[in-house]
């Protein structure tokens, strides 16, 4: 401040230099880019080169190999549209599958098909769902390249079958479910506008445009944690939040909730695997 203005405000009344020093705070802090702002720039930045397309290469590399004691590949696997047909699958899923009698997302139908088709067991068909340094995740890998195969398609999730129905009320009531050690829902954090967590906006999951933007860019690489991250993850994560059991992979309980989100984003455009922080 230059002298000049010091002589000013030397004069005036202690009330009107703090009436001053509020409204010049508070021009400065609308001029200011938001962190909101800064962070939706620097995935911008990093959107060309996004690292999940390593993770796809791997994925369809794995969706081709013949493994497990019957020697199989995955390239006979049905997710849904027939055996074999990877495009636009992962965008209507999570669905009923005839063959097993139930609703299924997509890890629960790849652990399916790698038991099934390749004879894993259960524990091997499961085994590092998340990955980490030194450790990589077949699953993660498989999930980039399928979800990758629904890129640019419209997200389209049947309710039809009854079972579908059920799953997506009892995912409902798990968004809405309170409990806990600090008695949260997933709703307490996703169910109103304006809310954040450190420098995070939480997506108000009860607005269209929100659940379409969230739900389109999962599974994602993760810059914080240097791996991409599936739906089955980032669920798992936020009861661990929520202070909440974790529950276990591939479980009905996440594909029901899976189910709730992915009915409630219907019709987005799938731009996924996408880059978070």
């Amino acid at each position: 401040m230059s002298r000049p203005a010091l002589k000013s405000l030397s004069s005036m009344p202690l009330c009107a230099i703090l009436a001053c020093l509020v409204l010049s705070s508070a021009q400065a802090q609308t001029a200011s880019p938001s962190a909101t702002d800064e962070i939706a720039k620097y995935r911008q930045m990093l959107a060309d080169g996004n690292p999940a397309e390593l993770w796809e290469m791997r994925g369809q590399e794995l969706w081709q190999k013949k493994q497990g004691p019957n020697q199989q590949s995955l390239e006979q696997c049905d997710l849904g549209k027939g055996p074999g047909v990877t495009k636009g699958a992962y965008a209507e899923l999570p669905r009923y599958f005839k063959d097993s009698n139930k609703v299924m997302d997509l890890e629960q139908r790849l652990m399916h098909c790698r038991m099934n088709l390749q004879g894993l067991t259960r524990e091997q068909a499961s085994k590092t769902p998340f990955g980490s340094a030194g450790n990589p995740s077949d699953i993660e890998a498989l999930v980039s390249f399928l979800t990758a195969e629904s890129r640019g398609m419209k997200l389209v999730i049947s309710i039809k079958h009854p079972a579908e129905k059920q799953a997506y009320e009892i995912g409902k009531k798990i968004f809405y479910y309170r409990a806990g050690s600090h008695d949260f829902a997933c709703a307490s954090c996703h169910s109103a506008d304006g809310q954040r967590i450190r420098l995070q906006d939480l997506p108000n999951l009860n607005n269209k445009e929100n659940a379409q933007s969230a739900y389109s860019t999962w599974p994602a690489y993760r810059v914080s944690q240097g791996e991409v991250r599936t739906m089955q993850h980032r669920l798992n994560d936020c009861f661990r939040q929520q202070r909440f059991p974790v529950p276990d992979y591939a479980s009905d309980s996440i594909t029901a909730l899976t189910m709730f989100l992915a009915k409630s984003a219907d019709g987005a455009v799938m731009n996924a695997p996408a880059l978070k922080r």
